[in-house]
């Protein structure tokens, strides 16, 4: 019986297509999958990376929650026009505390992944408020009421709880002190002094150099803490703490 009329059994036989159709891709699936096990780390371990502060990953949820993700990729490929554009390829290190990542497949603005720091934080809230006034060709939606809500960060701690279940390491001083933390990067008044050396140290530390976290007031309203804070506080750390001068992507001492 030649090979075709052999296939031709598969073809007519729905149950024996389904099996041998399973059969394939599990064996395709263990291939790639099981040397993963026998990896002592698939993740560069690269200098300046830190979790993210409350305030940033406050921040981070109001992202995902007004959709910024469909628009917006946060991945830059290996690709020229792609680095010349907007900056170095995106590293897997930059996405190890994001549950989930946000690397995208779209994009009709954009990309964010280094969008940190390439604009004011003024300009942030003012393009988040009105983004046809800074860029008239955008169809962006405008989030001016952002600087009107008030951010909830009631359950902060618990979220960081789970974040370090998942492995980001979050200390118990971290999650105790998140809700200050929080005021401490907005700086609304006076409530967040207290906390300022403690966001400093403990967040600069585990990134491994000082000015890792910016602290200000973003949205211009000193009395509170508003989602447009945390939303700017998110956009303008994305893509900052590598430094790609230094960074070399073969060397092995970077590696755990």
């Amino acid at each position: 019986m030649s090979i075709l009329k052999k296939h031709a059994i598969l073809e007519k036989n729905v149950t024996l297509l389904a099996i041998f159709a399973f059969l394939v891709v599990t064996i395709g699936g263990l291939v790639q999958i099981v040397p993963l096990f026998y990896l002592e780390n698939t993740i560069e371990d690269v200098e300046g990376m830190r979790p993210y502060t409350p305030l940033e990953l406050a921040g981070r949820e109001v992202y995902l929650r007004e959709g910024c993700y469909v628009c917006h990729s946060q991945m830059i490929r290996p690709m020229r026009d792609e680095v010349e554009r907007y900056g170095h390829y995106s590293l897997a290190a930059e996405s190890q505390y994001d549950h989930p990542f946000q690397w995208g497949s779209k994009r009709t603005g954009p990309d964010l992944a280094r969008v940190g720091g390439k604009y004011s934080a003024e300009w942030q809230v003012d393009h988040l408020k009105d983004p046809r006034a800074l860029v008239p060709e955008s169809v962006m939606p405008p989030y001016a009421f952002l600087a009107d809500k008030k951010l909830n960060y009631d359950r902060i701690e618990e979220r960081l709880r789970t974040e370090r279940m998942l492995g980001v390491p979050y200390t118990d001083e971290m999650i105790e002190n998140a809700a200050g933390h929080i005021y401490a990067q907005a700086d609304p008044d006076e409530k967040g002094y207290d906390y300022l050396d403690s966001l400093i140290e403990e967040y600069d530390g585990i990134a491994g150099r000082d000015g890792s976290v910016e602290y200000r007031d973003y949205d211009g309203d000193r009395t509170r803490v508003t989602e447009m804070d945390a939303i700017v506080a998110y956009l303008q750390m994305t893509g900052t703490l590598v430094d790609f001068s230094t960074y070399e992507a073969n060397d092995l001492s970077n590696r755990r």
